[in-house]
């Protein structure tokens, strides 16, 4: 990767752990290849550690490659050819180690260890408990297992809760950090870029070569005998037992069934039964569940829709999934016919219209657009189905933003303006008092009729 990218806030916060005269426990979790061994490797490069990555190895292998890593961080060669069977002995030489001022531990994918045998989360929290909680110790300890790391270091039934200090769940990317990864592409390019690799490093570090998105898929993607032809499979295999369910249900949602009794009666199953597969592919952070942005009790309304948020994994259900048997037939041209056809369309808007609220949105208001600042923001929809791109309301007074993105090759035009006044007439927050104002988001700007209505009209923004 060229650069450490937007990882300057989670290298601070261990910075500021490091320098403190305590002990400190930090958990650092997140899917694999989200660039947690990079944000280690940058933090530790001008300090002495001890670096240990744990493998699917027994415990004992864990436990005799940890022995050769104090041996060399301590400086105590004839401790790596002692016979030593005991986690306990091997932290008490570094415990008892004086050539550190503040001594610094990574255990990298931890979860491993615990998965040999589970009993070692216990035997950690007796060694932190005992030997490690009242020295000047900083301890890491690491995962990409999702799942299993929450379970053995964060959640209320491990015998770690409430021993660390700090975590860090790292996320993706924002898409505003993407200049940084390619210097002499277009705006459009890096949206497209995006619209694939989503913000997870490794990803983007695989597109770095290229300047064109459909080279990229056919090469990265596409080849049987790249990493990412698998990728989804890959990580809900390392995540889940029950993977052809988790499958079913994203590719349900991936063809456009995102409501919980859609979804439902698409798999032939009872609504009951699908909270928890749910539930885990939130946590893993592959979906995301949206509810219109006016809803006062979001978690109890009954118009939440599932939606794939992960972008690699929303591409490769719509455009590689149902192909794979021409891939596999070397019939590739006709695949990429079909990605070539339906990517703008089908896939890149809808990454555009994510950007624009999450990213654009939040922006304007720090800037100072309105003069009052929106409580929620989102999108809305109703049961017939009319969707707004953008609503952002403000609860703390009657003010309310309506807006509309576009990623086509034409301008804007005021067509869209007077359709989107036809839509909000359906929307039934604060109907009566309500202040509208009006966004609007155009990848290739504006029709001149539209900005000489923008210009006539203070409550409409167009976006540059």
């Amino acid at each position: 990767m060229k650069e450490f990218v937007n990882r300057a806030k989670e290298k601070a916060f261990l910075e500021a752990e490091f320098q403190k005269d305590s002990a400190s426990f930090i958990v650092i979790y997140g899917r694999r290849r989200i660039g947690k061994t990079s944000l280690i490797k940058e933090f530790i490069k001008d300090k002495d550690a001890l670096f240990f990555l744990a493998t699917e190895e027994s415990e004992a292998e864990n436990r005799n490659a940890f022995k050769a890593k104090v041996a060399e961080y301590i400086g105590n060669p004839l401790l790596a050819q002692a016979q030593i069977d005991s986690w306990e002995e091997l932290f008490s030489y570094i415990v008892n180690d004086g050539a550190h001022s503040r001594t610094l531990i990574i255990m990298d994918e931890f979860q491993y260890i615990g998965k040999a045998n589970r009993a070692f989360v216990s035997v950690l929290q007796k060694i932190w408990d005992t030997m490690l909680a009242d020295k000047n110790i900083m301890l890491i300890l690491c995962g990409s297992l999702v799942n299993m790391m929450y379970s053995q270091t964060l959640s209320y039934d491990s015998p770690l809760y409430g021993r660390r200090t700090g975590q860090i769940k790292m996320k993706q990317i924002a898409f505003r950090y993407y200049p940084q990864f390619f210097s002499d592409i277009s705006e459009r390019q890096l949206i497209e870029c995006y619209a694939v690799t989503g913000g997870v490093p490794k990803y983007i570090e695989t597109f770095e070569p290229y300047t064109d998105v459909y080279t990229a898929i056919e090469r990265c993607v596409m080849s049987k005998e790249s990493y990412l032809y698998e990728e989804p499979s890959f990580l809900l295999e390392k995540e889940v037992k029950d993977v052809g369910s988790y499958f079913s249900i994203i590719k349900t949602i991936a063809s456009g069934k995102e409501k919980q009794s859609e979804i439902a009666s698409a798999l032939n199953v009872a609504q009951t039964n699908l909270p928890k597969y749910l539930k885990t592919l939130i946590d893993l952070d592959i979906l995301e569940r949206e509810v219109p942005a006016t809803e006062d009790k979001p978690e109890k309304s009954k118009m939440g829709l599932y939606k794939i948020k992960d972008n690699y994994i929303r591409f490769w259900f719509r455009f590689i999934y149902p192909y794979r048997s021409y891939i596999e037939m070397d019939n590739t041209d006709f695949v990429m016919k079909k990605i070539q056809q339906g990517f703008v369309a089908n896939h890149a808007a809808f990454v555009y219209e994510d950007i624009c609220r999450r990213e654009y949105m939040p922006a304007l208001v720090a800037e100072g657009k309105w003069d009052f600042i929106p409580t929620r923001i989102g999108r809305w929809w109703d049961r017939s189905d009319t969707e707004i791109d953008i609503v952002a309301v403000d609860e703390n007074s009657d003010n309310v933003i309506f807006g509309e993105c576009k990623f086509t090759n034409d301008p804007m035009d005021v067509d869209i303006y007077y359709h989107l006044l036809e839509k909000i007439e359906k929307v039934d927050w604060k109907k009566q008092n309500r202040i509208n104002h009006f966004v609007f988001f155009s990848f290739n700007g504006y029709s001149e009729k539209l900005k000489q209505l923008a210009d006539e009209k203070d409550n409409i923004l167009l976006y540059e």
